[in-house]
This record gives structure tokens, C-alpha cells and sequence, in this order.
């Protein structure tokens, strides 16, 4: 069973629903039909007008018949704008924002589909196959926000291997790899703490933290180091500070030594994470973005992702030249992450 069929599987077990603003996208249509029938979700709302609505169906000859997904009319329904309008003046009055500006936000299609998301008419939301990346964190950061104790919103890459690592892992999680160009120590804490949740939501079991370096326990001295060893000794803190259980947190450690237990045993004696890691918290983005796409290309590794975290309630991201099946994809990860 490979890692797509697992999440799909731990879907099937809940009773989620998505919202997808983007019904103007044929693709988005197809995937809203296919994650009905593969049970991901037991409901998925389509954000699309009657004409946008019409033309993306045709394009991919769905029908939503005997499905249970709802298209939404997200500029004709008076009464839940003015509701959704309410709650983004709520949010933002503080930083000047009008009644009227309010009511023009609603009238955008990812602002409706996180206020849907916020006022819990939704479990998660998936959206970007038409949007750009920034478009879509501006939207969230607007009208969710970041989650309890969090700063800042990040990402992670799952890595489904195509063989398990020295270590006897065959799915790894990469953070950050897609948001955050140069982390502090205390922002690389939220990273950490938010990819443990993640790895607990989607994959449940234990999470082996490795900080990494150009260094293990030591061996080079470098402000960069520095910030690695301050990154795991305040997250090491945090996790049980939040009584985080079936958690450990080392660093700074080299690549090797987090994946490699004949190396971690050699390098970091003693380590309850070297050698053992499933989760690999990297210095900033130039490292995480170069080293996931490594894995990929020369590893052979699916990587599934940016997948976001940090923010209030799931919500993620697509690639524009995403497929349907991309989309569901997202969409069963998604699921997951509001399973908590």
C-alpha cells in the first residue's frame, strides 16, 4: 500500500468537509467528484457561479449526480456574505478596515472559502490551481491567521521513498522547504513544533526530530551551527512544555548521522534521534528546497507538497499546473491535518 492509498484509507474513517474555491477550474471539478467517490470527504463545497459551473463540468464531463458536493454561488448568497463579511470586519477593524471593505473582501473567492474555514462551516480548504502561492497566504494570513502559540505560517514536503532509508523509514517529512527563506531559531521552534503535529496527524506513531548541519554535536563551530543548537534546545523545550508524548528532539546534526544509525551511533553516541530520524528540520529554505528536490529527482522520491501548516485551520496549496489527481492528493492530506 503506498503512502496516497494510507491517507485515503485514514480518510475514510471521518466525516470531513472541504471547501474548493476554484470551481471556475475544470480540474478542480473533476477532483471534487473523485474525492467524493473515493470517500475522502463526505462532503466537498465548490465555490463557482452558474455559468462557471456549467462550462468546468462540461470541459471534463462530470456530474455531480448522487454525489454529495454542493456548488456555492459564492456571489449570490446574500445572507452567508453578509455573515462571512461580518467576521472578516471582526478581524481586521483593528488595522482600519471598513463595513464596505469588508463587503468587497467576501466578494473574493479565497477570502469566502477561509472564512467558511474559520466560521467551521468547513474542515479544511484546499486551493491554488489557478491562484498564485502569495495570493493564497495573503487570504489565509487575513482571515485565519496563525494557529494558538504559533508565529508563522510554514510548509513541509512528505517524502514517500522508493526505498526505506538506512534508518527503516520509507516516508520522511522536510520542513521548511517552500516558505520561509531564513528562519530564526525561534521561528525554526514553530516549524518544528507545527511538522511534529503534522507528522502526528498524517502519520501518527513516533517523530524523530533531527535539527541539521554542516556539523554534528560540535564538530564545526559556525554562527549557523549556533542557530541549530539553539533551535532544538528551545524545541526540545516546547515539546514538554505542550506535553508533546512519543517526541524527540536532537541537534545539531549532520545529514548522515540523522538518517544513518551506524553513523549516529558513531557521531552522536547516546542520541535518541541520530540515526533514527523521520522528520528533518533544515537551517533555512536554500537547503530544505535544494536537498527535497534531490531526493526527488536523484532518490526517486514522490514528494508531496508544499504542504502548509501554522495557519489556524488546514488549508493548502496547489501547484498551477497541478492535475485532478494532484488535487485529491492535497485534498487527502488535507483531510488528515484536520483530523488533529
Amino acid at each position: 500500500m503506498n503512502l496516497l492509498e494510507r491517507l485515503v484509507k485514514r480518510c475514510t474513517v471521518v466525516k470531513k468537509t472541504l471547501v474548493l474555491p476554484e470551481g471556475n477550474d475544470p480540474r478542480v471539478m473533476d477532483a471534487a467528484a473523485k474525492i467524493i467517490q473515493k470517500g475522502i470527504a463526505a462532503k466537498v463545497i465548490v465555490l463557482a457561479t452558474a455559468d462557471e459551473a456549467k462550462e468546468s463540468l462540461a470541459k471534463v464531463g462530470v456530474s455531480f449526480d448522487g454525489l454529495n458536493v454542493e456548488v456555492l454561488d459564492y456571489l449570490n448568497s446574500p445572507e452567508l456574505a453578509a455573515k462571512l463579511a461580518a467576521v472578516l470586519l471582526e478581524r481586521r477593524k483593528a488595522k482600519g478596515m471598513t463595513p464596505e471593505q469588508a463587503a468587497a473582501g467576501v466578494k473574493n473567492r479565497l477570502n469566502f472559502g477561509n472564512l467558511m474555514l474559520n466560521t467551521a462551516m468547513v474542515d479544511g480548504m484546499v486551493s491554488g490551481s489557478i491562484a498564485s502561492t502569495p495570493d493564497m497566504l495573503r487570504a489565509a494570513f487575513t482571515c485565519l491567521g496563525t494557529a494558538k502559540g504559533i508565529k508563522i505560517a510554514s510548509s513541509f514536503f512528505i517524502m514517500d521513498l522508493p526505498k526505506p532509508a538506512p534508518n527503516g523509514e520509507d516516508v520522511l517529512f522536510y520542513a521548511d522547504c517552500g516558505v520561509n527563506p531564513n528562519p530564526t531559531a525561534e521561528e525554526l521552534v514553530d516549524i518544528a513544533i507545527c511538522t511534529i503535529k503534522s507528522h502526528k496527524a498524517i502519520m501518527g506513531g513516533e517523530q524523530k526530530v533531527a535539527f541539521l548541519s554542516f556539523s554534528t554535536k560540535g564538530s564545526a563551530k559556525h554562527e549557523i551551527v549556533d542557530k541549530m543548537i539553539k533551535a532544538a534546545e528551545l524545541t526540545q523545550a516546547r515539546v514538554a512544555e505542550l506535553g508533546l508524548a512519543g517526541v524527540e528532539v536532537d541537534g545539531e546534526l549532520q545529514g548522515d548521522a540523522a538518517l544513518v544509525p551506524k553513523v549516529g551511533a558513531s557521531k552522536a553516541p547516546g542520541s535518541k534521534v541520530a540515526g533514527k530520524a523521520n522528520i528533518l528540520i533544515f537551517p533555512d529554505l536554500n537547503a530544505g528546497n535544494i536537498c527535497y528536490k534531490i531526493t526527488e529527482r536523484l532518490g526517486g522520491a514522490l514528494a508531496y507538497g508544499p504542504v502548509l501548516q501554522g495557519t489556524a485551520k488546514p488549508v493548502n496549496d496547489l501547484s498551477r499546473g497541478c492535475t485532478a489527481d494532484d488535487i485529491v492528493g492535497v485534498a487527502a492530506i488535507t483531510v488528515c491535518q484536520a483530523i488533529g
